[in-house]
């Protein structure tokens, strides 16, 4: 399944259109007011199915992600000196390839690959094609897409 991910042009709080290779809306993402950043995720028909909140106070930025109300993991960036590095606490998910300019793996625990992510130039706004294998990992993936680009936004 690939899934489109465009920040909308003019939004107060940043909120992304997913839409699949047809170009039908398959999630919709709103910002929310918090202290830090917060994303509830939305699928076609409106129903909340996921959020990913930032939590604040701490030494480096880490954000939860919650599927519904139920907490399913967490990503951390880590400290490092030239090119961005996570700790994910996340379905045995990794991350591997160039997450300073956006082009990644997502792989899972035994080193298959769940997911590819890479940017879109020469687009109004960020937009990101995300590659998912198996279509039940889609919302899953969009939610650790979603705390990665709430980090590298926060740097920005």
């Amino acid at each position: 399944m690939k899934l489109i991910f465009k920040q909308r042009m003019f939004s107060w709080f940043d909120s992304y259109d997913i839409f699949d290779e047809y170009g039908n809306v398959a999630f919709r993402v709103k910002g929310q007011l918090s202290w830090g950043h917060m994303f509830k995720i939305y699928n076609a028909m409106g129903d909340e199915v996921g959020c990913v909140k930032q939590k604040i106070l701490t030494f480096l930025p880490r954000f939860e992600i919650y599927s519904r109300d139920n907490y399913v993991g967490c990503i951390t960036k880590e400290f490092s000196f030239f090119k961005p590095k996570f700790s994910i606490d996340y379905n045995g998910w990794q991350v591997e390839g160039n997450l300073f300019e956006f082009d990644y793996f997502i792989s899972d625990s035994f080193g298959n690959n769940v997911a590819k992510v890479e940017k879109q130039f020469f687009n109004w706004t960020d937009t990101y094609e995300i590659n998912v294998y198996n279509d039940s990992n889609a919302l899953s993936a969009l939610m650790l897409v979603i705390a990665i680009d709430a980090e590298k936004c926060s740097r920005d």
